[in-house]
């Protein structure tokens, strides 16, 4: 939870009633918990109505109980500790159908992430990696895969990428060592933000390079040292990290610089299906089977 909560829960104590009380204790004393409870849930724990957890919300200042929740949870989501994180999905889990639970909170992140999304941003960043001399992409731990993922179809389209990721800190920096102006660096972080991936982000921009940033907020540690910011909801699931969100981002951006290079892409290919068919790359699937 953010201080400036902590400090507004500190400061309006003394106006607030027996009820509000038992919500401000609760939430000072198991943020962690607080954070991802509806409001009805949150007033069944501290034994209020939820209409009076609602009311609260506004005291402090919200527009309303989404608005606290959602203040609460971008902290909270960077200061769990794995055995924390366990305890806080199965507190939201309870009786629920796992599978349910899981897509329909992958839903809310894409449907949250399509109406927040900065378009100019976007076809900022679009623009930068199309001039680039080289790029960059560095993830590591369980953004991982999203840098690989994108390196992949990239080096379709481009000579000159390098996919820096499951490297030490100072491994990093050896690998990013020769960025400059004609470069562009795009990074991936999300809670818990890799303090490797921040720390050779702002490297890159003190290089010259433009660096693009994949984050949950632009006031994330990556999102402070970045040229273009990217936001897209993640959201944490047990030990997992839903990704799903951002990786919708990422198809974004590689179908808006494919359409952007159609024709070389289409040589690319060409060239392509000609190789795999001749050294029978892919299994063909044989009619009626």
């Amino acid at each position: 939870m953010n201080n400036g909560i902590m400090a507004l829960l500190q400061e309006k104590a003394p106006e607030f009633s027996k009820g509000q009380k038992k919500i401000a204790r609760y939430i000072m004393e198991s943020y962690d918990k607080a954070a991802f409870m509806t409001a009805n849930r949150l007033g069944k724990n501290v034994g209020v109505s939820e209409s009076t957890v609602v009311r609260f919300a506004v005291d402090l200042g919200f527009d309303g109980y989404p608005s606290m929740q959602k203040a609460m949870q971008e902290m909270v989501l960077n200061r769990l500790t794995s055995v924390q994180r366990i305890e806080v999905a199965n507190d939201r889990l309870g009786d629920q159908d796992v599978i349910s639970m899981v897509i329909h909170s992958d839903m809310e992140k894409l449907r949250q992430t399509g109406e927040t999304v900065n378009r100019e941003e976007f076809y900022a960043a679009v623009n930068s990696i199309l001039k680039a001399k080289r790029v960059y992409i560095l993830g590591v731990r369980s953004v991982a895969p999203l840098a690989t993922f994108l390196g992949h179809y990239l080096n379709y389209m481009f000579n000159n990428v390098h996919v820096v990721t499951g490297y030490s800190t100072g491994e990093m920096f050896e690998k990013i060592v020769g960025v400059n102006s004609e470069d562009v660096v795009i990074a991936f972080s999300f809670p818990r933000y890799s303090a490797s991936t921040t720390k050779a982000a702002k490297y890159c921009r003190s290089a010259g390079a433009t660096v693009i940033g994949f984050t949950d907020n632009t006031s994330s540690p990556l999102g402070q040292c970045c040229d273009h910011v990217l936001v897209a909801k993640s959201d944490m699931v047990s030990l997992v990290d839903s990704l799903v969100a951002p990786l919708s981002i990422v198809n974004a951006l590689i179908v808006a610089i494919a359409s952007k290079r159609e024709k070389e892409l289409s040589r690319t290919f060409e060239n392509l299906e000609r190789i795999w068919e001749e050294y029978h790359v892919y299994e063909k699937q044989v009619d009626g089977v």
